[in-house]
Formats: structure tokens, sequence, C-alpha cells
């Protein structure tokens, strides 16, 4: 496992003249896809079983009544595979291994990163419980990729756009910045701030990759938004066997039709309304997740049938994205 991930300069060449670890080279529709072959080497690249450290330090307070916290780090198992890849488009969906109290393997579907290449769109956070599908301008989506990120239950968490770059020895991509609603480890304190905005840098190393963020923590301040305190995070990825990932290909092949209803579900909500309007939960993230991580659960232990948790799946997505506007205006019929 861990030879996949050796790159130094030498390797670097090799992957920029060849397909992605192996697989046949994919034609991005110009006269040159080399650049593009080696984009598709390192987003797949971050497949793969893991060990796995999340560290959250906020670092500098902006406004004189805030004081930073201590950081927080945590860590686990996990398997990032690949769940769709059609050339120009790569889902990578992330599972946590953990153990139950029998000292089982538990698996927690964890975050799925999507990449697509040159997007004409991309989907965004733009405030409370609102995402918007945001157009691209045609030159800054040339030879880009946007990554939008999707909570557990695979509805929206957030959407960017960058460049990979393949220099200096090294795989990375960084976004510009972009808006997020905050996580279950802030959310749960009820801070002064609402929303993250920051950078996002996906970068391969010698053993494994990592995903570092640049955020500001911003609240609503007189009126207007105001950044309350700086926050780095790393997370970083390093290659490991030392656990039941089987568990994980299990659950996936259980519920795969499953969540590829739900995926498409929320893809056509987007489409429908222009973006996704969707209430959110400090403990739970989206108020849908809840219950469509269950209905997996369920599902993956033939509780009910797949026809039925999908009917069920769709009733609850469509019922719970209907824009405020739309929602009062019925309840006032």
């Amino acid at each position: 496992m861990k030879t996949r991930f050796k790159y130094g300069l030498a390797a670097l060449v090799l992957l920029a003249a060849a397909p992605a670890f192996g697989q046949t080279a994919v034609d991005c529709g110009k006269a040159d896809c080399t650049a593009f072959n080696a984009d598709r080497a390192a987003i797949l690249g971050m497949a793969g079983t893991y060990r796995v450290k999340f560290d959250f330090r906020e670092t500098v307070a902006f406004v004189p009544d805030y004081e930073p916290i201590e950081p927080k780090r945590s860590g686990g198992f996990e398997a990032v595979r690949v769940i769709e890849d059609t050339g120009r488009v790569i889902r990578l969906q992330h599972l946590l291994v953990v153990k139950d109290e029998e000292d089982k393997p538990f698996i927690i579907k964890h975050w799925r990163q999507d990449w697509t290449y040159e997007p004409e769109t991309v989907l965004t956070y733009e405030g409370p419980d609102q995402w918007k599908l945001t157009p691209v301008p045609a030159a800054d989506r040339a030879d880009a990729w946007a990554q939008t990120v999707w909570q557990t239950d695979d509805s929206p968490r957030y959407g960017g756009v960058g460049q990979w770059k393949h220099d200096r020895g090294e795989h990375r991509w960084i976004s510009g910045e972009t808006a997020r609603p905050l996580a279950r480890r802030d959310a749960i304190r009820k801070p002064i701030y609402d929303r993250y905005v920051g950078t996002n840098r996906h970068a391969l190393t010698h053993a494994g990759w990592v995903h570092e963020q640049d955020n500001a923590k911003v609240g609503t301040r007189g009126g207007t938004l105001a950044t309350i305190v700086h926050e780095v995070v790393l997370n970083s990825y390093v290659p490991s066997t030392d656990f039941d990932f089987g568990a994980a290909d299990d659950y996936m092949r259980k519920t795969a039709g499953f969540w590829a209803a739900v995926r498409r579900q929320w893809d056509d909500v987007a489409l429908r309304d222009g973006g996704i309007h969707l209430m959110q939960e400090a403990e739970n993230g989206s108020s849908t997740g809840k219950q469509l991580m269950e209905l997996a659960d369920r599902l993956a232990k033939e509780e009910v049938t797949l026809g039925d948790a999908v009917s069920r799946a769709r009733f609850l997505i469509d019922g719970s994205t209907k824009p405020a506007a739309a929602t009062a205006g019925a309840s006032r019929g």
C-alpha cells in the first residue's frame, strides 16, 4: 500500500505522463490530456484505507470579547472508495470504521467528495440553511476542478473550484474561498459565529495525503458579517490495513443502490430549485441526516426492502427541501 504514494521528483515526471495508477488514459476532449490525467491520478490516489487524524486549532481572535478555544483532536480508521468515475466526474466516499460495544466493526458513512472537471456550476453555501447552484465563469473553469463536499446523508456541505498543480515534487489542489455551515464539533457549543469561510488544500504526500483548511469563523456583528477567529485544520490520511475495512465494503455493497438513489434525489432538488434549502441541526447536521442514515442501516440489516427505503428517502428529501417562501405560502393557503 505505501509504495502507491511514494512520489519523488522522478515519480512526478512519470505521473504526468502516465495514466492514473495503472488505469487507461482518459480523453478530456482536448489535444493534450496529459495534465488532465495527472489530475485524475491525484484524485484517485486519495482512495484507499487509512489511519486518520483530525486536528482543529483556533489561532487568533479578531474581536475583543472572544478567546480561542483549546485545540480539538480526534482520529480513527477510514476507508475511501471510488463509487463513480466517468472520466470528468469522480466520486469518493469516506467510511469511518469503529468498534461497537461488542468489539465488532461498526460503519459510519462519513463525508463524500465529488470532483468535476471544468464545471459550469458549483453548489455553494449561501448562508443559514441555503445552498445555490453558482455559475463558474469560463475563465475560472478552464483546466479547473470543482470539489463538492457532501454530508453523511449526502446532503450538501460546500463546494469550491481550483486547479491541481504538479510541481516542486508535490501534487496539490487549492480552492478559492468557500463558505460552509458549522460542523457538529462547533454547532453544539452554540458559539457566536455561525459559518466558516476558508480555503481547502488537498495534497498527496510520500505516505498518504492531507486535507488542510485555513478558515475564518464568521458571525453577525452589528448587522454585518465579521470574522470572529481564525482556525487552521490538518486532516491526515496515512495508509493502514490495521482494521476491518472489509466491513466498510460490505456496508457499501448492501446500501449502494439506496445511496445512489439518494444522490440522484439531492441532484434533482438542486436542479429543480437552483439550489437546496435544508434546515441544519447542531446534533445531526442536516435535518434529514438521522432518518436517512437509519434507513440505510435498516437496509443493510435487511429490515426494509430497497424499494421501500428509496421511496421513504425521496419523500423525506422532497418534504425537507421546500424553500422557506414556498412553505410560508402553503401555510397561509
